[in-house]
């Protein structure tokens, strides 16, 4: 009998490509996605609820799976502040997951940031990192995280100036040997690397960083 996964951030630039990659898996029988608007999908095994990310308790009956894809996120721009980002990218990720162990979902794939730490310096990638830290003490059966660098493909309705610019100028930067790990890396890729994931058993907390992510 096939697995059920959960995807959170299923209509952004990885989750949107990591559903179409599911529904070809035979290991899975059923994807269900959570969002904040309706995001029908043309395939039986998707199911799509729409839920409020602010009251998740109450839609705690759709937790019940097996496998937990997070890949949930936004920018500041979008979000409007730091505090209104903290509470999608920091906030949002620990309830699902915490729900998420309670019912039973035995492997967990975060989506992180190449640079992620606690106690950096730098906003975005503290509360990456401090994600990262509290997630790691929930009692899954197996924690994979993803720290992809510069991610770059085609968004739904959304332009970024920066991830434009660095998807034209790193390709020719990264020719450098130095620097090849640092290649900015698709949505596709990463959807790819965490469907192979998803069908290969381990257990306990592994990361998979940068140029790792090019290989399935």
């Amino acid at each position: 009998m096939g697995k059920t996964a959960i995807v959170i951030g299923a209509t952004g630039l990885v989750g949107s490509q990591l559903v179409k990659q599911l529904v070809d898996q035979a290991h899975i029988s059923q994807v269900i996605t959570l969002t904040r608007r309706p995001a029908p999908y043309k395939n039986e095994k998707v199911i799509n609820h729409v839920v409020d990310f602010d009251h998740l308790a109450q839609h705690a009956q759709l937790f019940k799976a097996d496998i937990l894809f997070s890949c949930l996120g936004t920018t500041k721009k979008a979000a409007g502040s730091i505090a209104a980002q903290r509470k999608v990218d920091f906030y949002y990720q620990l309830k699902v997951a915490e729900l998420a162990v309670k019912h039973g979902v035995q492997h967990y794939l975060l989506v992180s940031s190449s640079g992620a730490n606690a106690h950096s310096s730098n906003g975005y990638l503290k509360m990456k990192g401090e994600l990262e830290q509290t997630v790691k003490t929930l009692a899954f059966n197996r924690i994979s995280i993803i720290q992809p660098s510069l991610l770059v493909g085609e968004r739904n309705n959304e332009f970024r100036l920066a991830e434009k610019l660095g998807s034209v100028l790193l390709p020719i930067l990264c020719w450098l040997p130095r620097l090849r790990k640092y290649r900015p890396i698709t949505g596709k890729q990463v959807a790819a690397k965490m469907c192979a994931l998803s069908t290969k058993p381990s257990v306990g907390v592994e990361y998979f960083k940068l140029d790792e992510l090019f290989y399935t």
